[in-house]
């Protein structure tokens, strides 16, 4: 019998052993032995944390995983078998589904069983192999955004002068983006930083505890690739496209007002703009939903490096916490805002379908552009 069969209807998870109802019990001594080379000092000093905890992070994880893993494949199940939705830009959205679809598959089980033993109850190959998984599709989905992000800057700020996006174009992109996050995620099997167990022992992830001066650099320049520069494309890009639909709404204002008209556009031109607009509002919208995933991580990481105090076992849930809702948000935005996806969903999944447009209302989108269409 271990120790939680006497201990588990205690609390007192923020207090440090020499004062808390665990006595001399700490987060480490469930964890076996061949492991504890894995683990920083500084864990050494919290007590367990409540079993409550580890009962929410499963309950959630079961959710989430659930959500997510049934949704991304939905997403890449409708898209690879829709003729109209298989286009370039469209290809950025089966690559993010696709990453978000194996982080999931293959991360919630593990996290489940090291929820009901409250530990990490796998070897140490494995957690290095669970932390380098996570890693790879999380920084694949972040540049995927990315360049879903500048197809949209391509269309919408450049117009007509924007060089058209190619099915080998976009290929290039995606395989640019799995090869880059994929030798970037190995560094730290040769000695630039390594992947241990987080301080709540559910899971694995950078060691940002460590002293080594390699670990921070690697840090130091992980953190700007997968986060910091992705945000500045990311905002840069949308602060361009914001203002673009501004004033283009605001010379067709004026111009319909100098001819003493309330519109100038018929119907189905009003629908376009519609869309056109309603497509940046969507991606927007799936990016702040990224940025608030991933930016705990990120706190985390760097938190850790300067300001160790501040870091608790409890801490570290957040980021793995929050990094895997993210993996739910895509495919719902894709089912609720595009008109195409939508439509094809209807027509293959009905069962699934949450349309309040049909068929016709996709096919008064297929009436814009082939630049804009595209995006649905």
């Amino acid at each position: 019998m271990g120790y939680w069969d006497d201990q588990s209807n205690m609390g007192g998870s923020d207090l440090l052993p020499s004062t808390n109802p665990y006595g001399n019990y700490t987060v480490v001594d469930r964890v076996p032995r061949e492991l504890l080379g894995y683990i920083h000092d500084h864990w050494y000093q919290f007590p367990p944390m409540n079993p409550l905890w580890y009962n929410l992070v499963g309950v959630f994880m079961v959710v989430m995983g659930s959500l997510a893993v049934c949704g991304n494949f939905v997403v890449i199940w409708v898209f690879m078998n829709t003729k109209s939705l298989r286009t370039p830009s469209n290809m950025f959205i089966v690559s993010l589904a696709t990453s978000d679809f194996i982080m999931m598959s293959f991360m919630v089980p593990p996290t489940l069983v090291n929820c009901y033993y409250q530990m990490w109850a796998f070897s140490g190959l494995f957690c290095e192999i669970y932390a380098l998984v996570g890693s790879i599709c999380g920084c694949a989905s972040i540049w995927a955004m990315v360049f879903i992000t500048l197809d949209r800057y391509n269309v919408i700020v450049k117009g007509i002068a924007a060089k058209p996006l190619t099915n080998s174009g976009a290929l290039l992109r995606i395989l640019y983006v799995w090869g880059h996050t994929s030798l970037w995620c190995m560094l730290p099997f040769f000695g630039f930083n390594r992947y241990v167990p987080e301080g709540n022992m559910t899971a694995c992830g950078t060691d940002y505890l460590s002293d080594d001066l390699w670990g921070h650099l690697y840090l130091y320049f992980y953190g700007f690739d997968c986060f910091i520069l992705p945000l500045f494309i990311i905002v840069y890009c949308y602060t361009f496209i914001l203002k673009a639909v501004a004033n283009h709404e605001k010379q067709m204002r004026e111009q319909a007002k100098k001819m003493g008209v309330k519109s100038l556009r018929n119907d189905p031109e009003a629908k376009k703009t519609s869309n056109e607009c309603r497509l940046a509002k969507v991606a927007l919208m799936t990016v702040s939903l990224w940025f608030m995933a991933w930016s705990p991580y990120f706190v985390i990481n760097f938190v850790g490096m300067h300001y160790k105090p501040f870091i608790t076992p409890l801490f570290t849930i957040w980021g793995s916490v929050f990094a895997k809702a993210n993996a739910v948000y895509n495919p719902i935005v894709y089912a609720i805002s595009h008109p195409k996806y939508r439509a094809a969903m209807e027509k293959k999944l009905p069962c699934l379908s949450c349309a309040t447009e049909r068929e016709e209302d996709a096919g008064a989108s297929e009436a814009t552009s082939t630049a804009t269409t595209e995006k649905c």
